[in-house]
């Protein structure tokens, strides 16, 4: 399976956020799962979009 790959800068691109937070989200274990290559860390979209689905049907559940 192939999945494009995503950079910090395209997570809080994506996200409209900074990539400190994006930074802040890995670290806490709080945002979608990221895997370091050498210095970088790098997200498969489909990660990210598994996390938002997660995070937007916890959201509607607590409405």
């Amino acid at each position: 399976m192939t999945s494009r790959l995503l950079t910090t800068e395209d997570v809080a691109a994506r996200f409209r956020t900074s990539p400190v937070t994006v930074r802040y989200w890995r670290h806490a274990g709080i945002g979608p799962a990221g895997v370091k290559v050498g210095r970088r860390v790098l997200y498969e979209e489909v990660e990210c979009d598994r996390w938002w689905e997660a995070k937007r049907s916890a959201a509607l559940t607590v409405s």
